[in-house]
């Protein structure tokens, strides 16, 4: 759920140089009680995971930080489950995060822009949750800071879930009341909601692939090698953006795909002209499963994608450098797309621990 409204409010931080987006509606002591601890009551020491989890990071990625205030545990983890596939998140109950964010699309969305609540409609393709975990800012122009910060964004845009995080949680809160005591040792409130949907998104870790596992070892087809030596630095050079283990810099480009811009991009967030028409560069990681692609869902294959790249982009004035026209012969065009489907994770999609 990536669109931002343009009844959002934006507070410039200039201590961090990060953005916090708050609707102009909800007060600041709400966005206070949702990024720490803010009455008398501390929050609970977090117990060691169970085995009923069993949570293991991938070794080529590593631990992925939790924040001191929500460090993790298997309850915590089981709350912010249940409250990811809970529809009444949404004002109309019938949208949940899963809405946009389904577990077999690799925690993406099968639409170009998934309808929100009551039927509406915003901008932008619902990204992937892969390996959230492991990203330093959120939303596509990364105006977001952390993942806790980044749950309140879909829930009170009134194109995705339209509602109102303290309304919500009063509604819910009786039958989340053991739940969240036992996770946080307090009532649902939005300071336990926001933790616990970033702790099950956190957990979202993908890297098993039949790259992974070739990286560790393994037999790979000849094609995914051939094709990743053309993906990398003596060929295309898309690791430029795109590099491994996560597939992404987590920077920001404006990768032509229009010669003006429709979409600002990261110039709502930073002001900077040199920043329009960028966006963060996403993880390659369950590129398979996650079609359509680009911020807007243009694109409904990799194909299209491919044949995008080698036009060389439609020459906007701030356009990525990088960017250049080639040429793909049949076999090159074939091995290519063979390495970009090897970063698919069929374990992880497949997983049942994410089903509802």
């Amino acid at each position: 759920m990536q669109h931002l409204g343009s009844d959002w409010g934006c507070i410039f931080d200039t201590m961090r140089g990060a953005f916090i987006w708050i609707r102009t509606t909800s007060s600041l002591g709400l966005m206070l009680l949702a990024m720490g601890c803010s009455d008398s009551r501390e929050c609970l020491d977090p117990a060691e995971g169970s085995a009923a989890l069993n949570l293991v990071p991938p070794p080529s990625l590593g631990e992925p930080e939790f924040p001191e205030d929500n460090a993790f545990n298997d309850v915590r983890w089981a709350l912010g489950k249940a409250l990811f596939f809970d529809e009444r998140l949404s004002l109309d109950g019938a949208v949940s995060c899963a809405t946009c964010h389904v577990p077999e699309k690799a925690f993406s969305a099968p639409e170009a822009v998934t309808p929100g609540a009551f039927g509406a409609t915003g901008e932008r393709n619902s990204a992937t949750l892969t390996n959230v975990a492991y990203q330093p800012h959120f939303m596509s122009e990364g105006g977001v800071p952390t993942l806790e910060m980044q749950v309140l964004v879909p829930l009170q845009e009134p194109t995705e879930m339209a509602h109102n995080i303290v309304t919500v949680c009063e509604e819910l809160a009786m039958d989340y009341e053991a739940q969240a005591m036992n996770a946080y040792g307090r009532g649902l409130d939005p300071f336990v909601m926001t933790r616990a949907l970033a702790t099950f998104e956190r957990s979202l870790l993908s890297g098993n692939s039949t790259w992974d596992q070739w990286q560790n070892g393994g037999a790979i087809e000849a094609s995914v090698e051939r094709g990743y030596a053309l993906f990398g630095g003596d060929g295309l050079g898309c690791d430029r953006c795109h590099a491994p283990p996560l597939f992404t810099t987590h920077g920001f480009a404006n990768n032509g795909l229009e010669g003006v811009s429709v979409d600002p991009g990261r110039w709502r967030v930073t002001g900077e002209p040199a920043d329009s028409g960028a966006f963060k560069i996403p993880t390659l990681r369950n590129i398979g499963f996650t079609a359509p692609y680009m911020h807007d869902g243009r694109f409904e294959d990799l194909n299209a994608v491919v044949s995008h790249y080698a036009s060389g982009g439609e020459g906007h004035a701030h356009q990525d450098t990088a960017l250049a026209p080639f040429t793909l012969n049949e076999q090159e065009h074939a091995d290519l797309l063979a390495f970009l489907f090897s970063l698919n994770d069929t374990a992880f999609v497949n997983d049942a621990r994410w089903q509802p």
